[in-house]
């Protein structure tokens, strides 16, 4: 069933394309932070236009056919574009390439296909409503094809593109939309709809995911996976980068850099001004640490994490790579915590 919620920090936001409604412009950008809720309010902007029947506040009233149709995932005047593989030996992102397009990528098939779908008219003699997601999946192919459609938009078709990385589009992607820039809820809204989802520590795991709840609901049995590896990290240069990179294994290459980053912020952040970010509760573990780290050496491995980010998909040896960064990271400190 397609998901489709509106969260308290987006009434404003939702009131604001609500006046918009008999002037809606043919394409949306709805951009903002990761885990905010942006695909989840878009899925509910297109059921809302899609409905019969809206209620007086302009929601979908949950009851009429339509509505039925896209909660079964099957409206015919509903397409959504995500990533997805497509076979080895399909040509993407240029003539010469012979490469499956990337699991994180659009690809161009994809959004052709769309032609078809644009050519024709209304099931319901109304809107029809293409979701894509996220935008910056787009790869240079693909993103041409849709601009073209972006140019000559069809009549009665509303394209909705939902980034967190606008800066990724094409320039004249996002000059032919108009910009919706999606709320950061205020702390305390966040932390207090995180408790009402039953999230233990909401503020931890909020401060954690950067300020996005649904990026720290989400977080919270990532962070029980990864408590075992934060134990090693803590341990600094008496760590057993070899211990530690089993632990790390389990993760997966992404997700421990992602980890090690945000540990590595707070290091730096504790040593320079005393205040923490993310690992709230390691507080004791960190200081510890402050005292023996070699702040250049923390920099130059910092730069060696946002390389290792960089390339965490490419098929290399997952054991290899993360032994090497835990060696790395006990090399960071110059005397034992």
């Amino acid at each position: 069933m397609t998901d489709s919620t509106l969260y308290p920090w987006q009434t404003n936001v939702w009131r604001q394309l609500s006046e918009m409604r008999q002037r809606m412009p043919h394409a949306l950008l709805l951009q903002g932070k990761r885990g905010i809720g942006k695909m989840d309010f878009s899925l509910h902007l297109a059921r809302s236009l899609l409905c019969d029947r809206p209620e007086q506040d302009l929601q979908p009233c949950g009851g009429c056919e339509s509505c039925k149709w896209f909660e079964q995932d099957n409206h015919p005047d509903f397409r959504l574009i995500e990533p997805g593989e497509v076979e080895a030996g399909v040509e993407d992102e240029s003539p010469s390439s012979a490469k499956p397009a990337r699991k994180n990528q659009i690809s161009v098939d994809k959004v052709r296909e769309l032609g078809e779908f644009l050519n024709l008219s209304s099931h319901r003699a109304g809107l029809r409503i293409v979701l894509l997601h996220p935008a910056e999946g787009l790869n240079l192919a693909s993103a041409n094809a849709l601009l073209k459609m972006l140019e000559e938009p069809p009549a009665g078709v509303l394209f909705l593109l939902v980034t967190h990385q606008p800066q990724r589009l094409l320039p004249t992607i996002r000059s032919r939309c108009n910009i919706i820039g999606m709320p950061v809820p205020m702390r305390l809204d966040a932390e207090a709809w995180l408790t009402t989802q039953g999230v233990q520590n909401a503020m931890q795991r909020l401060a954690y995911a950067g300020g996005s709840p649904l990026q720290a609901l989400q977080d919270q049995v990532a962070e029980l996976r990864a408590s075992d590896l934060v134990g090693h990290l803590g341990q600094g240069r008496r760590m057993d980068p070899f211990a530690a990179a089993g632990f790390a294994v389990k993760l997966g290459v992404v997700e421990v850099v992602t980890l090690m980053q945000k540990w590595l912020y707070d290091l730096y952040a504790l040593s320079l001004t005393g205040q923490l970010r993310y690992h709230l509760n390691e507080r004791e573990s960190l200081q510890a640490l402050a005292k023996g780290v070699d702040l250049h050496r923390l920099l130059e491995f910092q730069r060696v994490l946002d390389e290792a980010r960089r390339h965490a998909l490419h098929p290399l040896n997952a054991d290899l790579q993360l032994e090497s960064l835990m060696i790395q990271y006990s090399q960071v400190f110059t005397v034992s915590s």
